[in-house]
């Protein structure tokens, strides 16, 4: 049950602390509207409709007619920040309708993870989303505590 301030666990299984299981298991995909430019432009495309938020993620963003599907997310390392950005915020708002603001964040990462990669999410969980505390564990980690 979600109480006050209770931490928001974010893996791709996505709930409240406390619950025995996620409340939701999704994959890490993005879809967004993507038009083809015409010309001599044409084998470029352009990305479309991200700021509008007109995209959608995990299962919806699955053959979305009209939309190209992107994964920010590549063996488990974040190469598109842009989409994981969005990624998050329709994870907290849309699916855990929570206000950032009010929930500590435990987040995990792969083992391999770069300072660099780890700083920046940091730097979006507390300025873009103003979290008030955020813990980030190695994956396999939190799994082991709950056994």
């Amino acid at each position: 049950a979600k109480t006050p301030n209770s931490q928001c666990i974010e893996d791709l299984g996505i709930g409240y602390a406390g619950n025995t299981e996620p409340q939701f298991i999704m994959p890490s995909c993005i879809a967004i509207k993507e038009s083809a430019s015409v010309g001599e432009q044409a084998q470029r495309r352009l990305v479309r409709g991200v700021d509008d938020l007109d995209f959608y993620i995990g299962d919806e963003a699955i053959d979305k007619p009209n939309y190209a599907t992107k994964w920010p997310i590549r063996h488990g390392m974040v190469e598109d920040w842009d989409l994981m950005e969005k990624f998050m915020e329709q994870v907290i708002f849309k699916y855990l309708r929570a206000e950032p603001e009010d929930h500590s964040f435990l987040m995990t990462e792969p083992p391999l993870n770069t300072p660099e990669n780890r700083e920046y999410l940091a730097e979006i969980m507390f300025e873009t989303f103003n979290v008030p505390g955020l813990y980030i564990a190695v994956q396999k980690v939190p799994g082991c505590l709950m056994k």
